[in-house]
Parts: structure tokens; C-alpha cells; sequence
């Protein structure tokens, strides 16, 4: 990877260097997102089976998984596979079960209760990819909160294999973590089923998950409309910055980095180091942990577009800041420290024996995270992220005797009469 000194940039290059690589998303591709989304939803199911024969290779007018084949694919699973399933599923559901909320009320003045109520909402769809890396940890970490926040419908899409059906471990997750229907389709074909629905399937409140360029941008499209569905998060490839100082080992530095670089060649990992000779250790390590990755290819191509800066005291916070990673890990003798002053990051992992990969997995935390520099504003999907908030107001007599006068006030100021007639009919009534 490139070497850069942070002491020795001015602010253009300090940008330049946490800029993130484009996308690949341009006006064709918007134009060819739009083109598919309407047309599965003039066509259904119809559309579906053209899309999916299109661009993975397989003929299949059934996109729904039946039963017995999920049930199937949860029977086949190995002891040893079923094992580290529940151990991450146990992890996850006692995290994911504390951030339930709680409903909230007051009486901000005397008479005059408020309410907030949480609700979950009625349907989910979770896209789970399912190409060269399916992700299996991936139906945990959008399953498993949705059913801890009461969501009663949620719905898992993921395309075919070569064999035209569904990862069968795809298939025995979602049945473990609660998926109430399975849909074999991808890409942007499947989020348009998600968001207005076709002959097999109803459509959804909220769609959530993971996907390539295409995937994201439907998700963009569909959630436009304001009866569209909404969305988890703005969506970008996968990323990671890892920050070390000279007691780091610098094989863990290179590990984390490539367990980002082989998601995706899209994908943007940056080291942030303390001196020069760390640097290039790291970069010793990077070329000889790539030697045998069976991913090696899509890593390399990743490292092409990241970074080692070398940085040291506040500079180090604020390339984090600035960056905004989805994933942080901090192997340096003050990590628990410096993880309290990050306020911009997806999550953080704490110290040399913290990989990165036990959030994506097993710890417990979710994996779905804000990428893009959205860590300056959004937060990662949590069970919140299932729910809504209704508030309710109930106002006695002598509450609204003693607010209303301000309410009246406020109205006129706004010009908006009728708004002060509803409270001043009401006060006339009682007076």
C-alpha cells in the first residue's frame, strides 16, 4: 500500500488522501435501475423470472422457497456449523434484547401528559447477497433484531447459485433466526419486489441489507417516493481503518486490513500508523499474508485504492473524525482511551485481541454500518431500526386552562387563526 506523511500534506492532499474511490454509480446505470424496477412493477413475477434468468443464469417462475426445503437445508446442518451459529445467534440476541426501548411519559405541566410509545413495524424485507460471499452472518444481524423488536412479517431475499436455488446455510440461518418467507431473486430486480410487491409477494415497510452498486442505487430509487419504503442506510462498499503504534503487531494490522480488502474491489481499508518502520512492516505482512488468500485477486485491487498514513497524537483523531470509518480498530497502547474521543465511527474494536471480524460475526454488536463518511450522522441497524415512535398528549381541564393562552399566543404569531380558535372554542366552553 501507498505511504503517506500526514505532517507533510497540506489540506488538499490531507482531503485527497481520505477521499473515498467513486462508486461506479452514473446516470446509465441510475437509468438502467429505473428501467428494472419499473418494469417488475408493471410485470410481477413475470419480471422476475426474465431478470433472474438474465443476469444469473437460471430459469425459474417460482420465486418463493417452499417450506420443505428450508426445512431441509436447517436439518443438514453440521454440528460443528450448527454450533458456532447459536453461539453467535446467542451473542447477538442478548445485545440486540437490551436495546429494546422503553416507552416514555410526563406530565410537562400539571394536567398535561406525554407519551411516547415504541411500535414495530409490520414488514421487513432483508436482502441478503449471496454471490461470491454469501453472507450468512448477514441474516442474523437483520433476522434476529427484527424479531426481537415484534416485526411480525420479515421477509428474506437472496439470489440463486449456479444450481438455481438459494446458499442452502442462506436457507437454514433464516429459518434459525425466525424469516417467516424466503424469496430466491437478487439484485435490483429483488429490492423492487420488496418495495411494491408482485403476485408472490406483498410488499414491505422497510427494506434492509447489504448489496453491490446496483443494490444500493434500487434502494435509493425506491425509497425516493414518499410512499416508497424506507431504507436501512445509504449504502457504499465496505470499509475499514485501522490505527497502530510501534508496539502493534503488524501481522494483526494486515489481517484486519485485508478481512475488509477481500469484500470487494471496491472496497477502502486505511492503516493510520506511528512511524515509517511500522509502515513497512505492515506492508511485509500485507504481501505475505496475500500470498495463499483465496481472495487475493479482489484484496489487491482494494489495497490499490486505501492507504497507510503515518500520524501520530491528535492527528490520529482527526483522520478518524474526518474519515468517519464503518469499522475502526485501534491496536495502540491507548485504544480505550482514544475510542472515547472518536465521535464519528460505525463501530470500534478495542485493542490486539479485538479483530474486526468478531463484529462481523459472533460478538454480538451488528455489522450493518453506515460506509461513505455516513458515520457523521447515521448510526448502524439496531432494533430501533425496526421500529417506530408514536407520541400521545392527554390534556385535562386545568391543563389546557393553563397552556392554552400560550398556545392562542404561538397561533397568532404564526397567523394560523383556526389553530387558536380550537383551543380558545374550548376554553370559552369552560369558562
Amino acid at each position: 500500500m501507498r505511504v503517506l506523511d500526514w505532517s507533510s500534506l497540506d489540506s488538499a492532499a490531507r482531503r485527497a488522501a481520505l477521499t473515498r474511490p467513486a462508486s461506479g454509480e452514473d446516470e446509465a446505470q441510475i437509468k438502467t435501475v429505473r428501467e428494472i424496477l419499473a418494469d417488475v412493477k408493471a410485470r410481477g413475477d413475470d419480471a422476475i423470472a426474465d431478470y433472474t434468468q438474465r443476469f444469473d443464469g437460471v430459469k425459474s417462475n417460482a420465486f418463493r422457497v417452499p417450506q420443505i426445503e428450508i426445512d431441509a437445508a436447517e436439518a443438514a446442518l453440521s454440528d460443528r456449523d450448527r454450533s458456532a451459529l447459536e453461539t453467535a445467534m446467542f451473542n447477538i440476541i442478548a445485545f440486540h434484547a437490551l436495546q429494546i426501548p422503553k416507552d416514555l411519559a410526563m406530565e410537562t405541566m400539571s394536567g398535561v401528559l406525554c407519551r411516547r410509545v415504541a411500535k414495530p413495524l409490520a414488514s421487513v424485507g432483508l436482502y441478503i447477497p449471496g454471490g461470491t460471499a454469501p453472507l450468512v452472518s448477514t441474516v442474523m444481524m437483520l433476522a434476529l433484531p427484527a424479531r426481537i423488536a415484534g416485526v411480525k412479517r420479515r421477509v428474506v431475499f437472496s439470489p440463486p447459485q449456479a444450481d438455481g436455488k438459494i446458499n442452502p446455510t442462506i436457507l437454514a440461518v433464516a429459518k434459525l433466526c425466525g424469516a417467516t418467507e424466503v424469496y430466491c431473486a437478487g439484485g435490483v430486480q429483488a429490492i423492487a419486489a420488496m418495495a411494491y410487491g408482485t403476485q408472490s409477494s406483498a410488499p414491505v415497510a422497510k427494506i434492509f441489507g447489504p448489496g453491490n452498486s446496483w443494490v444500493a442505487a434500487a434502494k435509493a430509487q425506491v425509497a425516493l417516493p414518499a410512499s416508497g419504503p424506507a431504507i436501512d442506510l445509504p449504502a457504499g462498499p465496505s470499509e475499514a481503518m485501522v490505527v497502530a503504534d510501534d508496539k502493534a503487531s503488524a501481522a494483526f494490522v494486515a489481517s484486519d486490513l485485508l478481512s475488509q480488502a477481500e469484500h470487494d474491489p471496491e472496497a477502502q481499508v486505511i492503516g493510520v500508523v506511528s512511524s515509517q518502520s511500522v509502515a513497512n512492516d505492515v506492508n511485509v505482512a500485507l504481501k505475505a499474508q496475500l500470498s495463499d488468500l483465496p481472495r487475493a485477486d479482489i484484496a489487491r485491487q482494494a489495497l490499490k485504492a486505501g492507504a497507510i498514513i503515518i500520524a501520530s497524537g491528535d492527528d490520529r483523531l482527526e483522520i478518524i473524525n474526518s474519515y468517519a470509518p464503518e469499522h475502526l480498530i485501534l491496536q495502540t497502547d491507548d485504544a480505550a482511551q482514544l475510542a472515547e474521543r472518536v465521535d464519528h465511527a460505525g463501530s470500534i474494536f478495542i485493542g490486539p485481541w479485538t479483530p474486526e471480524s468478531v463484529g462481523d460475526y459472533a460478538s454480538g454488536t451488528n455489522h450493518t454500518l453506515p460506509t461513505a463518511g455516513a458515520a457523521q450522522a447515521y448510526s448502524g441497524v439496531n432494533v430501533e431500526s425496526f421500529m417506530k415512535f408514536t407520541t400521545l398528549q392527554t390534556l385535562t381541564a386545568d391543563g389546557l386552562r393553563a397552556l392554552g393562552p400560550a398556545v392562542e399566543r404561538l397561533a397568532e404569531l404564526e397567523g394560523l387563526d383556526a389553530h387558536k380558535r380550537a383551543v380558545s372554542i374550548r376554553l370559552e366552553s369552560l369558562s
